[in-house]
């Protein structure tokens, strides 16, 4: 399954151009008075301004597996990594077979590379913006997220991530390539103390070259 856009608030079109653009060097595809389209890898973040909008979402990007460390050292002078516990900055999720770290956007966006080495990304060049390979995930909020997994598996032949233990607060829809990560309202962002919160998103996927769109 492949994010192909996902598309989000800001209350600051400006500020959030200059983080992409500027410190994360991603391309910017369009920008209006109120809306920002910027490309990040194969995939598409576009951020639509609402003055009033007062909350943060989480999603993460694939990076090649082999270069999570040097990711670290690129955003050095650029984010400041979350520090997890004990100094440390790097997640370990051993059934996904995955490492990853956190930062924040301009916005408060909790933003998430990870290295998932199951994929076959290897990547010989130096780590750079281009090495940012698309998005992976995004945080959806529902009350019912194994509920709201069945229906999306039932209505667009979605699927459950075999690699995570689905429960009744965390569920995860799709693949290595893409994931909807959905969590009950309130339940706190790894690795923070920031509550999950419901926020408007709309999303355009792809799975077995079936295009969907969906809005939550």
């Amino acid at each position: 399954m492949k994010l192909q856009q996902i598309q989000i608030q800001t209350n600051n079109i400006q500020d959030t151009e200059t983080f992409y653009n500027d410190i994360l060097g991603l391309k910017i595809l369009e920008k209006k008075s109120d809306s920002l389209t910027i490309q990040a890898g194969s995939s598409i973040l576009k951020f639509i301004e609402n003055p009033e909008f007062d909350s943060i979402y989480h999603f993460a990007f694939n990076i090649p597996e082999n270069k999570l460390e040097e990711a670290i050292q690129w955003c050095a002078d650029k984010v400041d990594l979350i520090i997890i516990q004990d100094k440390r900055i790097i997640a370990n999720f051993e059934t996904w077979n995955a490492n990853a770290v956190y930062f924040y956007d301009n916005n408060g966006n909790l933003l998430e590379f990870i290295a998932r080495h199951d994929l076959d990304n290897f990547q010989i060049k130096e780590f750079s913006s281009k090495s940012i390979l698309n998005i992976s995930e995004i945080g959806i909020i529902d009350e019912n997220p194994m509920e709201l997994g069945a229906e999306l598996i039932e209505e667009y032949g979605l699927f459950f991530f075999a690699k995570n233990y689905n429960s009744e607060n965390f569920a995860a829809i799709g693949d290595d390539e893409g994931l909807l990560i959905i969590v009950k309202p309130y339940r706190n962002w790894y690795p923070t103390e920031i509550p999950s919160k419901s926020n408007k998103i709309d999303l355009r996927i792809e799975n077995k070259g079936a295009k969907i769109e969906l809005s939550f």
